[in-house]
């Protein structure tokens, strides 16, 4: 492959799916989630979109025993390293997350990752993001040092 033809341009799009999850050795506690993205490219290595993600847990102990369902929507923006197959970046995002598992409240974070191209328009993706939650501008300062890391891997289209 030629390295012009890989990867996207200025105008096109991306549409990617990606999924996490974890158990337990006895499966009695589980958890999954899903995640799609829907991205505009400003520049050939700038892109923007939004991403909807929904989780599931099944968590038991001595005192719970109950499902929760959770979902996220946010905006997000990644800059793209290099011209081959392997495309790492970095990025930002900024949304609401909500549900059965959570207050609901304003959700921000930072992210990396690699997306390496197995065709010139499809690539497989890894990305870690670390997010923090937040109903303020003071609160999210404040709650930084508290965020979590969300891993996720997935296959995406550009077109």
């Amino acid at each position: 492959m030629q390295t012009q033809n890989i990867g996207p341009s200025k105008g096109d799009r991306e549409f990617s799916l990606s999924g996490t999850g974890t158990s337990d050795k006895d499966f009695d506690n589980s958890s999954f989630g899903i995640s799609a993205d829907l991205g505009w490219y400003l520049t050939d290595r700038t892109v923007a979109g939004v991403r909807q993600s929904v989780s599931y847990a099944d968590i038991q102990g001595e005192d719970l025993s109950d499902d929760f369902w959770n979902g996220s929507t946010r905006g997000y923006i990644d800059y793209h390293f290099g011209s081959r197959a392997a495309r790492p970046f970095v990025g930002a995002s900024l949304g609401a997350i909500y549900g059965n598992g959570v207050e609901e409240t304003g959700t921000a974070g930072l992210e990396a990752g690699l997306k390496y191209y197995v065709l010139p328009s499809t690539y497989i993706l890894g990305r870690a993001e670390y997010q923090f939650l937040f109903d303020s501008g003071s609160s999210a300062n404040d709650n930084f040092d508290d965020g979590a890391w969300a891993y996720v891997f997935g296959i995406g289209f550009n077109f």
